[in-house]
């Protein structure tokens, strides 16, 4: 691998026979070309490259290109013309956290460009600084890919299926794309699991290999997977937030009577609790919850990522949204469902609330309340990237269990002598606080942390203070 990156950077600054053999430009390549900085005719290459890979110049003069990531290798790029003899190199800064990278740069173009490496789980966001002036900016996150999130040689591949678009009774006046993986150890006949995903556009493109690759291993059953985009009117106006953020049993009802009776007419579905799970992000994270919480006898196992535990659908009285969860969880007799969360520090604060406060609230509850339960807390942002990241070993932790066919694998065991809760009284951190894993400080930029693998599973976060008490997964520690 380094050797290709460095032969890659020696065309690029040297040049290459014919110009269709030039290589792309790729943050490894562009680090070993900056390592010994061109001269000449090889610097005028690089910085031409650097120019169509960062989307032109336009984009470079305004500080408006986005870092180029591959896993945790970074790269920036700036153009400022006219940068007085003498002055520091423009540099990439951090808003909040400690990192600050110099700018190199190309020969005598007014390209100038930088690699960072950075640790699996850093999340900061950033500006140029270029003499006086701060421009452009944005939000980072980098994680290690899972290798359970590639492709295997001489795994089976499921199909994927467009399915012609769907019109609502329940959701009157919607329609809306949706997909159905199908793996390829299913047998008709023999009803397999499911797993229904909301905005499902985006999962399709990433979770049938996951899929493919656990089935294959025997870490999860043999699962259909269903991918729904919400629906969305004839004027074009989005049902997604009345459908996803609603406290009712309406979403549940449209999977139950409309979508999982389609899928049945060509796949035979599993009808037990314990064979159907439910993932979202957003308010496709609560809107899994919420189709749970209604339905426990029909779905038993929620993967919510930057769940919108939040007060969107206020309704009338203004206070009608998710963040009644947290107190409901409590007060209400405890149900048959194994739940998955994942949220990040820098997540959202609006009017409607506060995203890692309301997960850290709700995953306090589920605690209480002896759920079987995980919460998976980084520094991410309201993104995809961390939960992501961790989707392989996620889902083994939601699907643990699946063997014991007949059995629903959301049943609780009581929690051993040993095990703690969290006291009423005890204080939430603040949403940028820093909050340890179990063993270990999450990472900060300079530090390094392990790739997860399924020999080295996933951490659960016990915040400081009170809180650390806080139980993560019962059920999953054998408690």
């Amino acid at each position: 691998m380094k050797v290709g990156v460095a032969i890659i950077a020696m065309i690029l600054i040297q040049g290459a026979p014919r110009a269709q053999e030039l290589p792309a430009l790729t943050p490894g390549s562009l680090e070993a070309a900056l390592a010994v900085p061109p001269e000449g005719a090889g610097a005028d290459r690089l910085a031409e490259a650097v120019r169509s890979l960062f989307g032109g110049r336009e984009a470079l003069l305004k500080g408006s290109a986005a870092p180029r990531i591959d896993e945790l290798t970074v790269a920036w790029a700036l153009e400022v013309p006219g940068l007085p003899a003498g002055s520091p190199p423009p540099r990439v800064v951090s808003d909040v956290v400690h990192f600050n990278l110099p700018l190199t740069r190309i020969g005598t173009s007014d390209v100038y460009a930088g690699v960072a490496r950075l640790a699996h789980g850093t999340a900061f966001s950033w500006h140029f600084e270029a003499g006086d002036r701060r421009l452009g900016g944005g939000q980072l996150e980098v994680y290690e890919t899972h290798g359970d999130s590639r492709e295997r040689p001489g795994v089976p591949k499921g199909t994927l299926t467009q399915m012609p678009p769907w019109e609502s009774a329940i959701f009157a006046g919607t329609r809306r794309d949706w997909w159905v993986y199908v793996p390829a150890q299913y047998a008709a006949g023999t009803p397999a699991a499911v797993m229904v995903f909301q905005d499902g556009n985006s999962y399709r493109e990433y979770v049938p290999i996951v899929f493919d690759n656990l089935i294959a291993k025997g870490d999860m059953p043999v699962t259909v997977g269903i991918f729904l985009q919400p629906g969305v009117h004839k004027d074009g106006r989005s049902n997604r937030s009345f459908e996803y953020d609603t406290l009712s049993d309406q979403y549940a009802r449209f999977l139950l009577e409309e979508i999982l009776p389609e899928v049945e007419k060509t796949t035979s579905l599993r009808k037990d609790a314990a064979g159907r799970a439910i993932a979202g992000a957003s308010s496709g994270g609560i809107c899994a919850f919420t189709v749970a919480w209604e339905r426990p006898g029909e779905f038993s196992k929620v993967l919510s990522w930057i769940g919108s535990f939040t007060n969107i659908a206020s309704g009338k009285t203004l206070r009608e949204g998710g963040h009644n969860y947290e107190a409901m969880i409590r007060k209400t007799p405890k149900k048959p469902i194994r739940v998955f969360l994942q949220d990040g520090a820098n997540d959202l604060d609006n009017a409607n609330g506060n995203w890692p406060l309301a997960n850290l609230t709700l995953a306090k509850s589920l605690a209480y309340a002896r759920y079987d339960y995980r919460f998976e807390y980084g520094q991410g942002f309201h993104s995809h990237r961390h939960g992501r990241a961790i989707l392989p070993d996620s889902l083994r932790w939601l699907w643990r269990g699946h063997q014991e066919s007949g059995r629903a694998t959301s049943s609780f065991q009581r929690p051993t002598p040993n095990s703690q809760l969290p006291t009423p009284n005890s204080q939430l951190p603040t949403p940028n606080s820093q909050l340890p894993t179990t063993n270990s400080q999450l990472p900060t930029p300079n530090a390094q942390r392990p790739t997860l693998t399924a020999e080295r599973p996933i951490r659960c976060v016990n915040p400081p203070g009170p809180l650390r008490r806080l139980p993560c997964g019962f059920g999953s520690q054998g408690l």
